[in-house]
């Protein structure tokens, strides 16, 4: 119970319906003292009441601070003095947009629509699984002409956008949203070559000391491999563009290096993508994806996770867009936390503002940690496609809240929990993936799923209604458990739930967390 004097009930009079609906469901008592109480838990849900949050009602923020009623045995607030906030904007709930169709789009979509100032949440295009979430509507505007996404979040009176994808970041389609006064979360066009530009992302490093590999930048085939001749392999070769996660080799040989060149700038298998080419040194190490959200140069840290890129177990093969992943990185401490944040996502925050392209937006960085420091592998410029299921399964705030403040550049406001559960995401994918894979066949079982979190990312809907595969990455399977291990247990056994002819799936994800949880273990037993 929270105890406030009769003051706070005058002042909140004009939206008190509002704020008896989310907070204590009309259940005020006032005592002979003129003090009224309410219950807070069904908004409060378990969390600290130090973030409580009521909903966006009035045109002013109302901070107030918990009382011990003066009224003997009046309720009080069991952690002692807490800091309250109603937060309040001059509308009303929040009609969102989500732009994507894949299983990160799913999992913000999922996790948006859940709060209490969302009115409606609308994803273009998404795809079966968003549509099946209360509260979200599909809506099928071509995000690629801008105008159109404009004239519906005028129409639909949108008062936050949150871009999923890299592609329309990098065209611009944050800069016209805003232009046109729509409040938008992600980068600029030009904040968002960071990932769009590998040459670009690394010139920044190397201006503004940013931890990273060694590198060059090659438009020629012949001086490319004269310069992997001289450094050796094992060496990475980057195409400096968009690749759909695919563009990055690293050769173990010679042979391979030169085959990559010509693959990228002869034979253009990534189209203009490949146009010019980041050679770097080999960086061995464990790798660890780290987010954060960013205003400038005010950044608040999210937690890590660990992806699979490799397509087969034992990170074997080709790499592809990622095959799992799992939140929290167990290889990420307090002392590296420390490093990333100062030497990785400020100076690049503080870089990017001094180049004139203020970075907002998620930025991702994608590490590789040897020997207690970090170094940063890539840039992006959005969430991670798996680590973002993972994360929306662990997030325990209200992230439109947090998001549409950050858009009105109050990210010093913000301050996200989380829950203390591991999470673990297991992709399944079509047979032949990153290859070719065949499309169209059908998917069924999603609704005896039981243990775990079904985000669709490559589906869609054939004539008789059924789910079918559309793409290389099909479902996100994704679990929380006390551990790694044993959200790992509870994704597998949802992923033997779903029957589906053409899948393909690693046996292995969270491996690496997995063996540490064992190594602790026999440790502990001696």
């Amino acid at each position: 119970n929270v105890t406030y004097p009769r003051k706070f009930y005058q002042i909140s009079t004009a939206f008190t319906p509002i704020v008896s609906s989310y907070l204590c469901q009309d259940k005020f008592v006032t005592c002979k003292q003129g003090c009224l109480s309410f219950d807070a838990k069904p908004i409060v849900k378990g969390h600290s009441l130090s973030y409580l949050r009521a909903c966006h009602s009035a045109a002013s923020i109302i901070v107030m601070h918990s009382l011990r009623a003066p009224c003997v045995g009046g309720p009080s607030v069991a952690h002692g003095r807490r800091r309250l906030q109603v937060l309040a904007s001059s509308s009303s709930n929040v009609n969102v947009l989500v732009v994507g169709s894949g299983g990160r789009e799913h999992s913000l979509a999922w996790k948006l629509s859940q709060s209490p100032i969302c009115n409606h949440l609308y994803c273009a295009p998404g795809n079966p699984g968003t549509e099946t979430e209360p509260n979200v509507t599909n809506v099928g505007i071509n995000v690629a002409k801008h105008g159109d996404v404009v004239q519906f979040c005028r129409e639909k009176n949108v008062g936050l956008v949150v871009v999923g994808p890299e592609v329309p970041l990098v065209a611009g389609l944050a800069d016209d949203l805003q232009a046109a006064g729509v409040p938008t979360w992600g980068p600029s066009a030009r904040a968002a070559q960071l990932e769009g530009s590998k040459a670009f992302m690394k010139d920044i490093c190397r201006k503004y000391n940013i931890p990273t590999a060694a590198y060059e930048k090659f438009t020629d085939p012949a001086r490319a491999k004269a310069f992997i001749k001289s450094l050796g392999a094992p060496i990475v070769v980057k195409a400096s563009g968009l690749a759909a996660g695919k563009g990055v080799v690293v050769a173990r040989t010679l042979e391979e290096a030169f085959q990559a060149v010509d693959d990228m700038l002869v034979n253009k298998v990534f189209g203009n993508a490949g146009d010019e080419l980041v050679i770097e040194e080999f960086l061995d190490g464990e790798e660890v994806s780290f987010f954060a959200l960013v205003d400038g140069e005010a950044a608040v840290p999210l937690v890590s996770a660990q992806d699979h890129k490799a397509v087969g177990d034992g990170d074997t093969g080709p790499n592809t867009g990622g095959m799992g992943a799992y939140s929290p990185a167990p290889a990420m401490n307090d002392t590296i936390f420390k490093q990333v944040m100062d030497e990785i996502i400020y100076r690049t925050a503080r870089g990017m503002a001094a180049e004139g392209a203020p970075f907002r937006g998620t930025l991702f960085a994608g590490l590789m940690i040897k020997d207690g420091k970090a170094k940063l592998l890539e840039h992006n410029v959005r969430f991670g496609d798996p680590e973002c299921q993972g994360l929306m399964a662990r997030c325990d705030s209200d992230l439109t809240e947090a998001m549409l403040r950050a858009t009105q550049g109050k990210l010093d406001d913000v301050k996200l929990l989380w829950k203390p559960e591991a999470a673990l995401t297991v992709v399944m994918a079509a047979k032949g993936y990153p290859g070719n894979y065949p499309k169209g066949s059908i998917i069924s079982g999603l609704d005896q799923v039981t243990t775990a979190k079904v985000f669709h990312a490559g589906t869609s809907r054939n004539a008789a209604g059924q789910v079918v595969s559309s793409g290389g990455r099909v479902l996100n399977i994704t679990a929380l458990g006390k551990d790694v291990a044993e959200a790992q247990a509870q994704a597998y056994k949802a992923v033997k739930q779903i029957e589906w002819a053409d899948a393909y799936y690693r046996s292995d994800i969270g491996w690496r967390a997995v063996a540490r949880l064992q190594a602790a273990t026999t440790a502990k037993g001696h």
